[in-house]
């Protein structure tokens, strides 16, 4: 039997100007105290060419 998941996939995209396309798939924890919390994090946009804050928001359902 298969283990159960501990991470969920979220994206990020960034927080000023999301019409540059750049986004980042990170796994986010789904217990313990990170749970409740927004994912942050400052990462580097290759379009702008420079660090700018990704927020985090849903991923697009699949398509079958």
């Amino acid at each position: 039997m298969a283990k159960k998941s501990t991470y969920q996939l979220k994206q990020l995209l960034p927080e000023e100007k999301p019409e540059t396309g750049t986004k980042y798939i990170v796994r986010k924890p789904t217990k313990g105290l990170k749970v409740s919390d927004k994912l942050r994090q400052k990462k580097y946009d290759p379009v702008l060419k420079q660090h700018v804050w990704f927020v985090e928001k849903k991923m697009p359902p699949h398509s079958k």
